[in-house]
This record gives C-alpha cells, sequence and structure tokens, in this order.
C-alpha cells in the first residue's frame, strides 16, 4: 500500500514566551482534512486570516523564519514545521494568537511531545512526494554556503557547519532516516552567540531568550568575569562554561547540538516546499535565508513536474481557438519557417497550441535522407512561436511587436519528432510578466509522450517599423 496522508487525532495546545517579541503565546494545533496541507491561522486578528507554509509567503529570515504578507505574519515558524515534517504530519491547522511561535526550550521537543501525545491518524489520500530527480543547488559563494538536492529513495540530511573558532571547531549531523526525527533531532537546541547578546539585548531582539532556550556559543576566550557582567546586564543566572566553548543553564543533549540544530532549522525551513521529499540534502553552513531561497527553488521544480503530469487533449473535430489565418495576424513569421498550425488553448497563465509534421517540410530533404527528423532546434523554435503568440496577447496592437529570445535553459529532448507527428505545445509562465520580460515553462508532447521541454526567456519588443 503507498503510505497515506497523515493528520493528527485531536487539537492540542503549548503556550510560553516568544523568543524576539517576548510576548506570551497560545498555539493550537488541530486535525486537518486530507489534502489540506500546513496552515497557520493568526487567531488574534480580525476575521483569523489564515498563511499556507510555503516558501513564496516567507517575508523576513532575520534570525528567524516569518512567513505572512504585509499585514499578517508569523515568525519563528521552522521549528513547528521541523516537527511536523519529522513525524510526516500533512495535514493541520495551527492556530496562534500572536506574530510569533512560542520559543517553549528552543528545541522541537515540546512540539513533538505534544503532538505524539494526541495520536497521529492515517488519512484516505495518499501522500505525494517530490522526488529529486536531477541535481538542484544553491549557492552563496561569498558566504561560503551551498545547499544540494540528489537523487535518493528517501530522505535524508548532511549538515556541516563552520564558524572559524578555534574553541567550536567543524561540527557535521545527519538525519540517515526521517524516522529517527523524534531522538536524533528533535531535542537539539537554538543558540547564539556570546558576542551578540549585549546587542541583541539592548535592541530588544530577544526578549524571551534564556539560559534554559538556548545555547551560547563562545567563539572566542572570554573570561568568566565578563561572562557574568553580560549574565547580569540580561538577568540571567551567572553560570560558568562548559567545555568546548558551551555557556547554558543545561547540559548540552548531543556534542554537536549546534549543527543537529541547524539540520532542525533546514527541516522546518524545507517543509514550506508543500510536499514530502524523496532526495538527500547536503547543506554546508545553512542559514535561513539560504533554506527558504532553496525551498523556493524546490517549489519551483515541484510545479514543473506537475506541469508536466497533465497532457492537452486534442481534439482534431474541435474549434481552434486560433486558425492558421488569425496565427499570421500575430506572428511575424511566415513560411517556411512559420511552425505553428493552431491555437488550442490559451488563459492568463499559459498556451496550448499543435502542429503536424508532414514529409512535406522542407527541411526533411536534408535532416536526414532516408531517416527523416525534425531538427531540435526547430522544435524549439516551434516552441518558441508558440509562447509568442502568448506573450504577444498582452499587449495592444500585437502586430507592430515581435519577441526574441535572451535565454533557453534545460532544453531536453526525450524522443524524436519524425513525419507524421502531432505535436502539441504546452507552455506556462514561470513568473509574472516585468518590463516585457517572459520566462514560461514549455513542452512539447506527441500522444501521451514527452517529446522535449526547456524553459525559455523572451523579450516584447517593438518593430522599429511601428516606432513613433
Amino acid at each position: 500500500m503507498p503510505p497515506r496522508q497523515r493528520t493528527i487525532a485531536g487539537s492540542v495546545t503549548l503556550s510560553g514566551p516568544a523568543l524576539h517579541t517576548g510576548l506570551e503565546i497560545s498555539v493550537t494545533f488541530n486535525p486537518a482534512p486530507d489534502n489540506h496541507g500546513i496552515i497557520f491561522c493568526r487567531s488574534d486578528l480580525s476575521g483569523n486570516p489564515r498563511v499556507k507554509a510555503l516558501a513564496e509567503q516567507v517575508v523576513d529570515t532575520t534570525r528567524h523564519t516569518v512567513i505572512g504578507d504585509r499585514e499578517v505574519k508569523i515568525g519563528m515558524v521552522e521549528h513547528c514545521l521541523a516537527t511536523l515534517s519529522g513525524l510526516e504530519i500533512d495535514n493541520v491547522l495551527i492556530e496562534v494568537n500572536g506574530p510569533e511561535m512560542p520559543i517553549l526550550d528552543g528545541s522541537a521537543r515540546q512540539y513533538k511531545d505534544a503532538l505524539l501525545s494526541v495520536g497521529l491518524v492515517e488519512q484516505k489520500s495518499e501522500r505525494e512526494y517530490f522526488e529529486i530527480r536531477e541535481p538542484i543547488v544553491y549557492q552563496d559563494d561569498s558566504a561560503g554556503i551551498e545547499l544540494i538536492a540528489l537523487p535518493a529513495e528517501e530522505y535524508n540530511i548532511s549538515v556541516m557547519i563552520d564558524y572559524q573558532s578555534t574553541l567550536l571547531g567543524n561540527q557535521y549531523a545527519s538525519l540517515a532516516h526521517i524516522s529517527d526525527f523524534a531522538s536524533e533531532i528533535a531535542h537539539s537546541r537554538t543558540f547564539v552567540f556570546f558576542r551578540e547578546l549585549e546587542y541583541l539585548w539592548r535592541n530588544n531582539l530577544i526578549k524571551g531568550g534564556s539560559l534554559e532556550n538556548a545555547l551560547v556559543l563562545l567563539d572566542r576566550e572570554v573570561s568568566q568575569e565578563e561572562i557574568n557582567r553580560v549574565a547580569d546586564l540580561l538577568g540571567q543566572p551567572r553560570v560558568e562554561a562548559q567545555a568546548g566553548g558551551i555557556y547554558s543553564a543545561r547540559k548540552l543533549e548531543f556534542a554537536n547540538e549546534p549543527a543537529r540544530h541547524k539540520l532542525l532549522d533546514l527541516m522546518g525551513d524545507l517543509a514550506l516546499t508543500g510536499c514530502p521529499i524523496k532526495g538527500r540534502i547536503i547543506a554546508t553552513r545553512p542559514g535561513h535565508r539560504a533554506n527558504t531561497l532553496f525551498a523556493r527553488m524546490i517549489r519551483q521544480a515541484i510545479k514543473q513536474e506537475k506541469a508536466k503530469s497533465v497532457v492537452p487533449v486534442f481534439d482534431p473535430a474541435a474549434e481552434p481557438l486560433m486558425d492558421i489565418q488569425k496565427i499570421m495576424s500575430v506572428l511575424p513569421h511566415r513560411p517556411p519557417f512559420l511552425l505553428i498550425d493552431r491555437i488550442i488553448e490559451m488563459d492568463e497563465s499559459g498556451v496550448v497550441g499543435m502542429k503536424n509534421v508532414t514529409m512535406n517540410e522542407p527541411f526533411f530533404q536534408g535532416h536526414f535522407p532516408g531517416e527523416p527528423v525534425m531538427p531540435g532546434v526547430l522544435v524549439v523554435e516551434a516552441m518558441a512561436q508558440c509562447g509568442g503568440i502568448f506573450v504577444l496577447s498582452t499587449v495592444d496592437h500585437p502586430q507592430e511587436y515581435s519577441t526574441y529570445f535572451l535565454k533557453i535553459d534545460n532544453v531536453r529532448f526525450k524522443r524524436k519528432v519524425v513525419p507524421g507527428d502531432t505535436l502539441i505545445f504546452k507552455l506556462k509562465l514561470l513568473d509574472p510578466i516585468r518590463r516585457g520580460i517572459a520566462r514560461m515553462g514549455a513542452q512539447v508532447f506527441v500522444g501521451n509522450q514527452l517529446a522535449t521541454e526547456g524553459e525559455m526567456v523572451a523579450q516584447i519588443v517593438r518593430n522599429k517599423v511601428n516606432q513613433s
């Protein structure tokens, strides 16, 4: 049996101060139906506005991950999202009565314990995984950050951190099986550097912080006298520094607890992909900004994968949206370089067109005698012409404009195109058109088979003859 989606068996509430605002916050996790996903609800605001836990909803990554919009924000979501991911919970409604989730003990322990206390329920719908089929890479060379997603049979993560400290050294953490999250990762606490404490305190940025919910890392030699001074300033108990540059009211859960917490944060941020992953994640010096940008890259790959799964239906007897005469009234191309016969569908996000490939095509005379194959560059050109119809439909007087290639990426040819094939072109906007620049994902189908795919960027340019 394929894995099923899961929710929780009942509602459960936790309360505690928020790390950054210091507000006393209550959060309630509620069961949710199949295909609901993870959604946050601000129960303290009029109308109880909701925010989906998706990467495009990220509005801030300064010291924690904040999702929402200009008026509705929910911060410090990474710990609870990591817990939901680690326990493989797909559907839940999270009601929170403030702008930030409670810090609790600085780890995911209490979230994990609370959710397990009410139990998990298997639902009817199958869990849909996103399988990493090709490497996805995020790099920030200036910060030494690299995140890579590679194909693998199941979800596993490796993290390496290096703060160039002689006290801390390099740390490495890994999660080989997601079933080990509860015991290997969930108890790892957040951390802050000692050198940052006074600045954060004076700028009211850690109002809910304490030595009970955070590790303080000494990345340089610091006297006990200086440690006591800062502890008194922050109203924290005086505690002696532990071996290895750790300052905390509690002993380390693990020798590499900071690295494990970075893995926890990464899991939470990658939950914003909105889909469980089958793949290997390798991260060097991850942080919330890099994590969430990486999550957006994976989200884009998920969208493209879902788009591939829907093959347009072509009915030869149906009236086309645009026949060849209408196409020629928009596109400047003419035979033998007009490579679109019909436009079947078009909406605000994309277009579907078709071309009948016959032996009468002039290029078959030389490509190749005795083995006719439509040149790949002409398949790409046909995709572009179909996209050009869509792009030109967004301007008034389209006959006064042309579209020009700026870039072609990730083009792959899955099968040959030969005489007798009917090509169905499917193009979707990957980003809104801005300043005349359009970026589209393109696919070409022959029957139910994907023949060619790629991404293309084009610019709408007014023809010189029409410029005043």
